[in-house]
């Protein structure tokens, strides 16, 4: 490799269709031995989501806020997931004959081959970073360049985004991560899965100067010389043609896909060592877990551990028991790792939780709602089979100025939901029952589970379902509980008065879900 000539290219501040028509048009003219092997630094104005090559807009994108923010929405010409290009951060490619490097078939190994100049770059600053996985570059678990590569021919692109600043929040939002219901430390434990230059050395380095450092790092790594170099004429003139397809809809909205079939399916479970939660991206087409995020109130021993877990099972297919046994191997392969009164069965009961879900599908509940149905000691087949013969309803859920607003009655005068619902549970011969405190909710438990009966339906907010899911199960009778719509006593920090049952506000019950589920019985 010694004396070897490249091409170094800085293509400056383009628009999101400029630097994928770009990307192109390089790649196709290495292919056909046009031009030398390239390393090009791009940058974005305005800000842009791309989407990778296999990706539906509308699965990853949040289109409404994109338009409103001035984000443009483009495709990469390569694979992996949707990225977030703010004007800060630098993107870096490589477009080279594959005999250039050993070995020459994409994967891991040259993956991290070609990283390794930015790798060394970070070093040289004073960020010691990491090759993660398939496609990562980490600085203690917390990913600095995405990285990802295609190939036309024999010749191959690989490209990766340098998180120099990074306005995290605005990622969040454009982005169809699930913040909606999050908590601000549940959001704050989001942005730990990333990491930039500025936060990482307290300060930003002049652009140029990391401009150059990735300059000088390539040449030092791949024994190379560069020279500098602009867009050719040619080049400039067949950018123009590759800029129309690269701006049209055809080509960003080249596959459509509802968002129902790659949803975002979450699942919660309690332990001693805390709160966990699971946010997993699945995509019913193709049968895989899309990504998974896993967050909570636990703390993990290196941090990173739990990181590392989600990359591991970006990709996975959708089957239980291979997942299972990838996370024990994961934990069990593991170097030295610790998440206090945590044990392996922890995780996987949220993969259980997650196939439940899935298969409340095939009863025609759609899978976004599935994240408002919380099982207790059963499946959802198994309790609907059951036969239910009781229905507790939340006692915020009446009008505040309602005469029976603390007791266990209702006229069914229409003025709240619990009237209507407390009509559908007659409709389909299930008794309703008031709870008006968490002391109410324990001797109503104690009381049914007196009766024998075979299982009940709840409706409950969340957080409720959260805090006392150990009481619950402890009842051992098995139910289906069901989310309630509106704002509630966690929300507006006021849970010790519905503890007692003085919560003053009024809630509001899903009775599209009620029916749904009032309708298998």
């Amino acid at each position: 490799m010694e004396g070897t000539h490249w091409r170094f290219l800085d293509t400056g501040v383009l628009s999101a269709a400029e630097n994928m028509a770009i990307d192109e048009m390089l790649l196709q003219l290495k292919a056909k031995k046009k031009i030398p092997n390239t390393v090009r630094l791009l940058q974005f104005d305005p800000p842009a989501v791309l989407v990778g090559f296999h990706q539906a807009v509308e699965q990853e994108t949040r289109f409404e806020y994109c338009k409103e923010m001035g984000i443009d929405i483009n495709r990469r010409i390569t694979g992996g997931g949707a990225i977030y290009f703010d004007k800060s951060q630098i993107g870096w490619e490589i477009i080279f004959d594959k005999n250039f490097f050993t070995p020459s078939i994409p994967g891991t190994e040259l993956f991290k081959k070609l990283s390794m100049p930015i790798i060394n770059m970070l070093n040289r600053i004073g960020i010691k970073a990491n090759f993660r996985g398939r496609n990562d570059i980490e600085v203690n678990g917390r990913k600095i360049s995405g990285t990802g590569g295609t190939e036309w021919g024999d010749a191959f692109l690989f490209q990766g985004t340098l998180l120099v600043d990074f306005d995290v929040d605005s990622m969040l939002k454009a982005l169809r991560v699930p913040v909606e219901k999050l908590k601000r430390h549940e959001i704050d434990s989001l942005k730990e899965r990333v990491t930039c230059i500025k936060w990482e050395l307290g300060y930003t380095p002049d652009t140029k100067r990391i401009k150059r450092m990735i300059r000088e790092s390539f040449e030092e790594y791949f024994k190379i010389k560069f020279y500098d170099s602009q867009l050719s004429e040619e080049e400039e003139s067949l950018l123009k043609d590759y800029l129309k397809k690269f701006q049209s809809e055809q080509w960003i909205y080249r596959i459509r896909l509802p968002v129902s079939e790659q949803p975002i399916i979450y699942t919660t479970r309690v332990s001693k060592f805390g709160k966990i939660k699971g946010f997993f991206t699945v995509n019913l087409r193709r049968h895989r877990i899309q990504s998974v995020i896993f967050m909570g109130d636990f703390f993990s021993f290196p941090n990173e551990v739990v990181y590392n877990l989600e990359s591991s099972l970006k990709e996975i297919p959708l089957e239980q028991e291979l997942i299972n046994r990838h996370i024990m191997n994961f934990f069990t392969n593991y170097k030295k790792w610790a998440i206090p009164d945590a044990k392996i069965a922890d995780f996987l009961k949220l993969i259980d939780s997650l196939f439940q879900k899935l298969k409340m599908v095939e009863y025609g509940i759609k899978p976004e709602l599935t994240n408002h149905i919380f099982l207790v000691n059963g499946s959802y087949e198994e309790i609907i089979n059951l036969r239910p013969s009781h229905i507790l309803f939340p006692y915020c859920a009446k009008s505040t100025d309602c005469p029976y607003r603390y007791i266990d009655d209702c006229t069914m005068c229409g003025e709240c939901s619990i009237g209507k619902a407390y009509k559908m549970a007659f409709d389909h011969n299930l008794k309703p029952i008031t709870i008006t405190s968490y002391e109410c909710l324990i001797k109503t438990l104690r009381f049914l589970k007196n009766l024998n009966i075979s299982a009940y339906i709840g409706c409950c907010c969340e957080q409720f379902y959260i805090k006392h899911q150990k009481a619950f199960e402890s009842a051992k009778i098995p139910a289906i509980l069901l989310d309630i719509d509106s704002t509630t006593c966690y929300d507006l920090g006021k849970a010790n008065y519905a503890y007692k049952g003085e919560f003053e506000n009024q809630t509001q019950l899903n009775l599209m879900l009620l029916k749904k589920v009032l309708d298998e019985l």
